[in-house]
């Protein structure tokens, strides 16, 4: 059992997302036909909210199959030839981050180290092992050279990629058919205490944590045909692997640092689809992160938060087959009516990261273009006389 990349309705069905152990992956300064003119972090756009209500989503759109213009907010940072900018500017220089669940190029673990590298801090990732070496490979042959540029022109440069399954702490609760499975040949101290101690021995200490793990697999399944052990592998995965993840971590953080994951409003709300357990495990996720909060920042100065995203079209989201469905009603009846970005929460983690969020611990915050608000799915024909505001298609 593992846990896959957290992103999109972090309906992850694989297993948990961990990380590789290679040195600095850097492409060649290639015209990618971006605006390479620095903007100034000032102008960070806040992440917009977009999430789910409780109107059904398996419904048909086909009457209503419109496209929606998507609204890119990105990260803005300063290059160290810039004018210094006036104002609030986000600047994470000099800090270093641990991300816990890239895999890809396209879900908000890698939205999140973007919008972190911008502001200047240092990448640390960590990748589940059996999908380390595609990712790797991707990293050294470009492919993701595209996805890296940030608002100054310059490409992400991740320092490192540690090879990490969330779901083990010590060597010693590795299974044997783990041990010898063929996908993790080759890979080594990859559980959580083992990462931890490897990034303690590489760099010696970190400032901000990101967990965007989580993994159901059974969570096609309604809750009441959910097994005891796919019920417990969500909960393993989707959330005490932040427990774990900051227990082993939080020795190397330095005072005033910041951890942050990712849940989702399945947690508080039923989202149908969304079973096998993993909106019980965004609850719990969600109800730690207020404890650790109390225990992180009492014991240690750490702030603890966490990011209720909506809907994105990740990988690990459209594996699930329904996550268009998803987005269209979110667009339909959020108070926001566009569809998220990744970049939208991966800014919102930066403020989260930053010193300009140094009061707020213990905090779920939606980023889902307001649809937590919502009591109703305002799309509904009941409302057809209403007048109700709304963009024209």
């Amino acid at each position: 059992m593992t846990a896959t990349a957290a992103s999109g309705l972090q309906l992850a069905s694989a297993r948990p997302c961990i990380a590789s152990s290679r040195r600095v992956f850097k492409a060649g300064a290639a015209n990618l036909d971006v605006n390479s003119k620095a903007v100034s972090w000032t102008k960070l756009a806040s992440a917009c909210h977009l999430s789910q209500s409780l109107e059904p989503f398996r419904r048909s759109f086909a009457s209503s199959s419109v496209k929606f213009n998507k609204v890119v907010i990105k990260a803005m940072s300063e290059s160290s030839e810039n004018k210094p900018v006036s104002g609030l500017p986000i600047d994470l220089k000099g800090k270093r981050a641990f991300i816990a669940g890239v895999a890809d190029d396209n879900g908000y673990g890698w939205a999140i180290a973007k919008s972190l590298a911008a502001a200047g801090a240092e990448i640390l990732v960590g990748t589940w092992v059996p999908a380390l070496n595609i990712f790797e490979t991707s990293l050294r042959r470009g492919k993701f050279d595209k996805s890296r540029v940030l608002p100054d022109g310059s490409l992400m440069e991740i320092t490192k990629v540690y090879p990490l399954d969330a779901v083990f702490d010590n060597p010693d609760d590795v299974p044997e058919d783990i041990k010898t499975n063929k996908r993790y040949a080759g890979s080594a101290n990859w559980t959580v205490k083992e990462v931890a101690e490897s990034v303690k021995q590489d760099f010696g200490s970190i400032d901000i944590l990101v967990h965007s793990l989580a993994n159901g697999p059974e969570v096609s399944k309604p809750l009441l045909e959910t097994s005891r052990n796919g019920y417990l592998a969500a909960l393993s995965a989707s959330s005490y692997s932040y427990v774990s993840l900051l227990k082993h971590f939080i020795p190397l953080m330095n005072p005033g640092g910041s951890s942050i994951s990712l849940t989702y409003i399945a947690s508080e709300r039923v989202i149908p689809g969304y079973g096998g357990g993993m909106s019980s495990a965004k609850a719990a996720l969600e109800s730690d992160t207020r404890v650790l909060a109390f225990e992180a920042g009492r014991k240690h100065k750490i702030r603890v938060n966490t990011i209720s995203a909506g809907p994105l079209r990740s990988r690990a989201a459209k594996a699930i087959g329904f996550i268009d469905t998803i987005i269209e009603y979110s667009i339909a009846n959020a108070p926001l009516q566009k569809e998220l970005s990744a970049d939208e929460v991966g800014n919102a983690a930066a403020f989260l990261a930053s010193p300009l969020a140094s009061a707020i611990t213990g905090a779920v915050i939606y980023v889902d273009n307001g649809l937590n608000a919502m009591g109703v799915g305002v799309d509904s024909p009941i409302f057809k006389d209403l007048n109700i505001p709304g963009e024209k298609h």
